[in-house]
């Protein structure tokens, strides 16, 4: 890892106002800056960057972060590469570092993209000399203009052409960047060979891998570049950088297939559409698209595994999902792809058919339907079974009840008791307002905006979780682990100060997004380390009382049971009173922050 000495260094000398500054105009207001979202389109500037919390976030798109990571979303970067840019400007030396959390080191010299540069070239001026290669894109309707614009290229047949560019075929970046293959016996030959080349450019705009299409019969069809230090395809969009304009015009992204679709799309006037990179749909594609959208279309073909890839990607959008964001499938008819669809009815006909597309709700209720029989007990209880998982994953409120709702209906039940069924913190008021917990039970959703306050405490002054542990705070959520593990981390690192260190040190790890998602409402929210300590101090005689419940639960269980023993009664007298003295403290029933 790069150690955190380093980057603590590092985010000291920078100031992400500046950083920002850089890429747009940012004007004063009050404490902090504004602009309108790089990240999505808007009128009204709902961008703010905080210079004494060193963070960026968009109240419209939810967008958010550190210098860092603004360098990452706004320029396409690596978190490795972003670093190094940051490092850069500030005059430091990058130090040696091992990967964190399983992830492999990644080394992005400048001597690789070179590399796909000169090799992006030379497919062109292949493509220039090759009749064959200009028929073929022709035949599917692709004008010269369109071909430029992606960079469209073609690799020759035969087994070591690239040795015409690269003199010293021999040199292991080669190999390194994905451009040629080598076998058990050493023998070296090009990767692509007799294949139409689209070249893969990451939001920077340098070239980082390729698409190649057979021209006649072979397999594969598609063979794409394999992971290098410069290429991720779970990351990576083809023709993001290209549709970037037309997508923030258009309000919508298009998410496709294939390359020839994108291409295809372009050449009838739909700019708009992106293709992933012959893998499913990840989180990171669906995060990425929503910063640039506000509605994402994803486009598949109507058999079995056009279907099976849109159940995968309602589910990966799931925990992205945002109240103020749509996510919507379109199946073509059987035998259409939107490169023959756009091409035999049109440009108009197809964004129709995109207009109509199913939102998400109606196609994960649809589906769930098909999977049972509704008209049996047995069926309508197996629909909340397969529901609860989906459910649960739903990031956005409203999304989430209004589904909740939608699956009551269908199964027969309240909505009260698919949410217990489903094991889903309550979000919104019982009807006639909350009923207070017979004593000594907790709400589920108390205990987690408890849990929430210590991690906003914790976040504006790190050393407080220093004084958490197991013996202190217990429990199997997220909330609680990240508590633990920021305890953990904060006394083996106790000159850690800052909240964007902590999130730092967690990026990649199962805390990353809730942390995150914590640190974006404290730029709201006007409270200084005094404040958060005197919150964090508070706490603690809470936390107290929480363990006393959780004891005399357990306590009452027994008692149910009929074993309780003389010494549990003795216990549960002493706890009794504990609590009743707990309960007398000034601000013991004071809310969280």
């Amino acid at each position: 890892m790069i150690p955190d000495s380093f980057k603590r260094d590092l985010l000291n000398r920078v100031d992400i106002v500046d950083i920002i500054q850089r890429h747009l105009t940012l004007k004063k207001a009050g404490a902090n800056y504004s602009a309108c979202c790089p990240f999505h389109t808007e009128k009204s500037p709902s961008f703010t960057v905080s210079p004494t919390k060193q963070f960026y976030h968009c109240f419209g798109c939810g967008a958010h972060g550190d210098a860092i990571g603004f360098l990452m979303e706004y320029s396409g970067l690596g978190y490795i590469e972003a670093i190094k840019e940051l490092a850069a400007g500030a005059g430091m030396t990058m130090p040696e570092f091992e990967p964190r959390f399983g992830k492999k080191k990644e080394e992005t010299g400048p001597d690789l993209y070179d590399l796909m540069q000169r090799a992006t070239q030379y497919y062109r001026e292949q493509l220039k000399a090759t009749p064959q290669a200009i028929e073929y894109l022709k035949r599917r309707g692709l004008s010269g203009q369109i071909a430029a614009h992606f960079g469209i290229g073609y690799a020759p047949d035969g087994w070591q052409n690239l040795q015409a560019v690269f003199p010293d075929y021999s040199d292991k970046s080669l190999k390194e960047a994905g451009l040629v293959i080598e076998n058990d016996a050493g023998k070296r030959y090009d990767r692509f060979r007799d294949r139409i080349m689209f070249p893969i450019i990451n939001q920077r705009g340098f070239v980082v891998g390729f698409g190649g299409r057979v021209i006649g019969a072979g397999e594969p069809k598609y063979l794409n570049s394999p992971e290098t230090p410069l290429f991720e395809k779970g990351r990576e969009l083809y023709g993001l950088p290209q549709a970037r304009q037309s997508i923030r015009d258009a309000g919508r992204v298009l998410v496709v297939e294939g390359y020839m679709d994108v291409v295809a799309l372009a050449q009838h006037g739909v700019g708009y559409a992106v293709a992933t990179l012959g893998t499913a749909t990840t989180p990171v594609h669906v995060q990425k698209l929503l910063r640039q959208a506000d509605e994402i279309v994803f486009s598949f073909d109507g058999d079995a595994a056009g279907r099976k890839a849109a159940w995968h990607a309602l589910e990966v959008s799931l925990p992205a999902t945002l109240d103020q964001k749509t996510i919507r499938f379109l199946f073509l008819p059987e035998g259409d792809d939107p490169d023959s669809y756009v091409r035999s009815k049109g440009k108009e006909a197809f964004e129709e058919l995109a207009g109509r597309a199913e939102p998400l709700s109606a196609y994960l209720l649809g589906q769930l339907r098909a999977r049972v029989d509704t008209n049996t007990a047995e069926g309508r209880s197996r629909l909340v079974h397969e529901a609860k998982p989906l459910l649960k994953s739903v990031a956005a409120p409203g999304l989430q009840l209004q589904l909740l709702k939608q699956v009551a209906d269908i199964s027969g039940m309240t909505q009260q008791e698919v949410e217990r069924l489903c094991e889903l913190r309550r979000s919104t008021p019982a009807p006639g307002g909350w009923q207070r917990p017979a004593p000594p039970k907790i709400a589920r959703a108390a205990v987690k905006s408890f849990e929430l306050s210590l991690l906003k405490c914790v976040l504006i002054k790190p050393a407080l979780a220093g004084e958490l542990s197991s013996e202190i705070i217990r429990g199997e959520s997220i909330e609680v682990n990240a508590l633990l593990a920021l305890g953990d981390y904060v006394r083996a690192n106790p000159e850690v100060s800052s909240e964007v260190m902590l999130i730092d040190h967690f990026r990649g790890s199962p805390y990353e997004m809730l942390l995150r998602q914590v640190r974006s409402e404290l730029i709201s929210l006007a409270l200084s380390p005094e404040d958060a300590e005197g919150e964090f101090r508070d706490a603690l005689p809470r936390l107290e009382r929480q363990r006393i419940h959780e004891q005399l639960n357990e306590l009452q269980r027994k008692n149910k049971a009929g074993a309780l023993s003389a010494a549990d009664i003795e216990l549960m007298n002493a706890l009794t009173k504990r609590l009743a003295t707990l309960d007398q403290r000034p601000g013991a029933n004071r809310p969280v922050v």
